[in-house]
């Protein structure tokens, strides 16, 4: 008999945030890691899939950036390394990061330095604004993209499974997340994001 979960409390002391993880209670998913989105404020409340996340206790939501946990892998567009299978130890043991903002404007108050930064290979937008257009993400779907990656494939689905359109993500980005998962590090990953890109072209 299942016994019904109690609802973690948030951890307010920002030194504590690397070891706060919100579980989600599934016993057919593996333990959710710790998810944290820095928000800038820069959108439409009501279509934010951050702000979503935040809702649904799926993600934690700050509002400066030294509140991201340090040593945490961090979502970041204009880095060198691809995100891979091998940061999930860092991902269990540190949490996920992502930044919801227009990444047209770079963030330069962002101490790259203080996470580990990763970013994401080609994959295709679901999302209405920027459907079928190649690394256009939302914040869901980059999560969600990276925790496939990384491993919590069950996990990537149930937070696509909160948006009308995540059936559609999958469908459009199945075989090249199932490429992804099998490499082995950040250099496997990017020749096979190449590969993709080349295709698309």
């Amino acid at each position: 008999m299942q016994r019904s979960p109690s609802t973690p409390k948030y951890i307010n002391d920002i030194c504590d945030l690397s070891r706060f993880f919100y579980r989600g209670y599934n016993t057919n998913l593996s333990p959710l890691p710790g998810i944290f989105i820095f928000h800038k404020r820069e959108c439409d409340p009501k279509k934010c899939t951050a702000l979503k996340l935040g809702r649904l206790k799926l993600a934690r939501i700050v509002y400066r950036i030294s509140s991201l946990p340090v040593g945490s892998l961090l979502l970041h567009p204009y880095c060198n390394t691809y995100v891979s299978s091998a940061d999930k130890d860092v991902v269990v043991e540190k949490g996920l990061s992502a930044i919801d903002c227009s990444w047209n404007r770079i963030v330069t108050d962002l101490k790259v330095r203080r996470y580990a930064a990763r970013k994401l290979p080609f994959l295709l937008a679901a999302n209405p604004t920027h459907y079928a257009i190649p690394y256009k993400l939302s914040t869901l779907e980059a999560i969600a993209a990276a925790l496939y990656i990384v491993g919590f494939k069950e996990n990537s689905i149930e937070f696509l499974n909160k948006t009308k359109w995540g059936h559609t993500f999958m469908e459009l980005n199945e075989a090249p997340l199932k490429d992804y998962l099998n490499a082995r590090n950040s250099d496997e990953v990017a020749k096979i994001d190449a590969l993709y890109r080349k295709e698309y072209e």
